[in-house]
């Protein structure tokens, strides 16, 4: 079974680049269907295993097979986002095997991240892994890589302080507010979207007792109980471009796949301001707001990638942590390996154990369902009880024996001495142990 994954993310792929591969939670389930039946399609992949991970600042997808596709898998991603597949390429990553298990298990407790030990991910990983289980597309090896990985993940938040230094991207927003506005306690704060980052920003924001919290959502029963919560109002994302003057700060994130904020509404909301300084955050990918809009005056937008240098902090202890962070990893990515290994077809160098064991249990179940039903004949027929236990047991132990006791009588001396040693440490074992 080989395992591989290819993906983008913030340190190889600009915004916009990402935004094209930006799958929302109810879209993973047809996409993986697509993928499956893509790979699927040539005979050397007839049945592979698939996961997508998807977030503001990653999409990666995971895959097990017999063999690895990453060119497939790349042409198909590259098709899917209506790029060229060396477009795709010299922005991505491809992984195979142990350095997946690496790559996995350090997204997922934080290491990989752009805030150095964010939780968030962790979430969105679960999430995923649940949209491909619904899918049918997630097999053994995959589930196992998973599980292992939220595993690793929770090992590396309660041994060590990998997330308790970092600056989530919310903290980040409302720490640059806080240099734009002298008083954050005096603005009226739009938030766009109803989502958990939306959330959070929020519930920073709101420790800052602004003057107004609204918030806008496409579902207005959501929206409502996210603006109840922090004691704000609830508006339509229909009624955005009119009353978008009315606010200070606006931070934007929706699953939108087109913006929802253009460069017409908010000149005109500059306009009724009077030129009034609007602070604006977009922390959705793809893009909520026109990224026109930035190039306006009196307009201070951030994206995502643009609170990168704001999250960096505290780094001499994050990197403490990180070398126990990794250490822990190596552990986990050596366990998973060894699993994979015990998997492995053939009996070669490579492993086959697991193979071999389920063929062992079959064969001697089978020998054990042969001398039962032997045995109730006998004492369906009234023999003694004692003889038919003697006889049942005598039985086993032949069947067991038999193949053994005919190799150490075959082939020339030197053969037979190899396998006397093997005999020997296989069923002989509390024998020299104890020196009888």
């Amino acid at each position: 079974m080989a395992v591989w994954a290819l993906g983008i993310n913030h340190t190889t792929a600009p915004l916009d680049l990402r935004g094209r591969f930006a799958f929302a939670l109810d879209q993973i389930a047809p996409t993986l269907q697509g993928l499956r039946q893509s790979l699927g399609g040539t005979s050397r992949h007839p049945s592979v295993e698939t996961a997508i991970i998807s977030t503001c600042n990653r999409t990666e997808i995971y895959c097990a097979g017999g063999e690895p596709a990453l060119d497939h898998t790349l042409g198909w991603l590259a098709e899917s986002g209506g790029v060229s597949p060396a477009l795709l390429r010299s922005h991505s990553y491809s992984l195979e095997d142990g350095l997946v298990a690496r790559h996995a298990f350090r997204v997922a407790s934080g290491l990989d991240s752009m805030v150095l030990g964010e939780a968030q991910i962790l979430g969105q990983m679960k999430d995923a892994v649940r949209a491909a289980e619904t899918a049918g597309a997630l097999g053994t090896t995959l589930n196992q890589l998973f599980q292992r990985s939220f595993a690793v993940a929770k090992e590396v938040r309660t041994s060590t302080e990998i997330g308790a230094h970092s600056i989530s991207m919310a903290a980040a927003a409302v720490r640059l507010a806080g240099q734009l506005f002298e008083d954050l306690s005096e603005i009226r704060v739009l938030f766009v979207g109803a989502g958990e980052m939306i959330e959070l920003a929020a519930t920073h924001f709101a420790a800052k007792n602004p003057k107004a919290i609204a918030v806008a959502n496409r579902t207005l029963e959501r929206g409502e109980k996210l603006a109840t919560r922090f004691g704000g109002e609830v508006m339509r994302l229909a009624d955005l471009p009119d009353r978008l003057h009315e606010f200070d700060a606006v931070v934007s994130c929706t699953a939108s796949s087109l913006p929802i904020i253009g460069l017409g509404a908010v000149e005109r909301a500059l306009k009724k301001r009077r030129h009034r300084p609007m602070f604006m955050v977009d922390l959705a990918v793809p893009r909520d707001i026109e990224p026109e809009v930035k190039a306006l005056e009196d307009i201070y937008l951030y994206t995502v990638d643009d609170l990168a240098g704001v999250v960096q902090t505290a780094q001499a202890h994050r990197q403490a942590a990180v070398a126990q962070a990794e250490a822990i990893i190596d552990a986990g990515v050596q366990s998973f390996m060894h699993w994979m290994e015990l998997r492995s077809p053939g009996i070669g160098s490579s492993g086959g154990v697991v193979p071999l064991i389920q063929q062992l249990n079959a064969q001697t179940d089978e020998w054990r369902a042969l001398e039962i039903a032997r045995a109730k004949k006998l004492l369906a027929k009234g023999e003694d009880m004692d003889a038919v236990l003697e006889a049942l047991s005598r039985g086993l132990t032949q069947k067991m024996l038999h193949g053994t006791l005919a190799e150490l009588r075959a082939g020339d001396a030197e053969t037979r001495a190899q396998t006397a040693q093997t005999v020997s440490r296989l069923f002989l074992r509390s024998q020299s142990k104890t020196g009888l």
